[in-house]
């Protein structure tokens, strides 16, 4: 109880902390924050998307939403593994296939059965080449969505928190930043994995055409 309560305000101040920092602006441009079952898949440019994403959530859907997360990252710390852990309730990957005893997806899946609704990064890996807009996404958006075709996936583009956290730096820089949440898409039936992949690139990539 007293650990939940204590997870519950370390929460809310990191919320408050990203939206003084950045002070984020969440745009519904084709879906409404409703309480529906969703995986919110985003683009990628720094350790601290997925909060951003988690913060402009209203509360409700904030508790049961989970970020999939690199378990390598967030598990090197006491501190770290109870914000990942109790305050995120993050999906914990191991990115290494040679020391890996779960599946990702199966991960993921289980989550969804549980009745989380998931954020994720597709790229699988921090895009830090300014001279492209997205590194190719990873298969597991797609066998996700192929298991549990009843799920909304809802495009996100988040712009300029690259900007605030620069790779390397530990004091962050205080600018405004977006997070723009597009038309939900599915799994189409038939649809070959890598034609699904194109087109989720395509939803997220016009996002950021239209970002403000």
């Amino acid at each position: 109880m007293l650990r939940s309560f204590l997870a519950g305000n370390v929460g809310n101040a990191i919320a408050l902390f990203a939206r003084l920092v950045t002070a984020v602006r969440g745009i519904w441009q084709g879906v409404d924050p409703t309480r529906r079952q969703r995986i919110y898949f985003a683009n990628h440019t720094s350790n601290g998307d997925f909060v951003l994403l988690w913060t402009v959530l209203p509360p409700a859907l904030r508790r049961e939403t989970r970020p999939v997360a690199a378990a390598d990252y967030w598990l090197t710390s006491k501190l770290r593994s109870f914000i990942g852990r109790d305050v995120f309730r993050a999906v914990l990957i191991d990115r290494n296939p040679q020391t890996r005893t779960d599946d990702p997806v199966g991960q993921m899946v289980d989550a969804l059965k549980d009745g989380s609704s998931l954020i994720l990064f597709p790229e699988g890996q921090r895009n830090m080449d300014e001279t492209v807009t997205l590194l190719p996404f990873k298969p597991g958006l797609f066998h996700v969505a192929e298991r549990r075709p009843d799920v909304d996936l809802v495009p996100v583009w988040i712009e300029n928190l690259n900007r605030v956290m620069p790779k390397g730096e530990v004091i962050p820089v205080p600018l405004i930043c977006t997070v723009t949440f597009g038309d939900p898409i599915h799994v189409e039936s038939g649809e070959a994995k890598a034609a699904f992949l194109t087109r989720a690139e395509t939803a997220l990539l016009a996002l950021k055409e239209g970002a403000v």
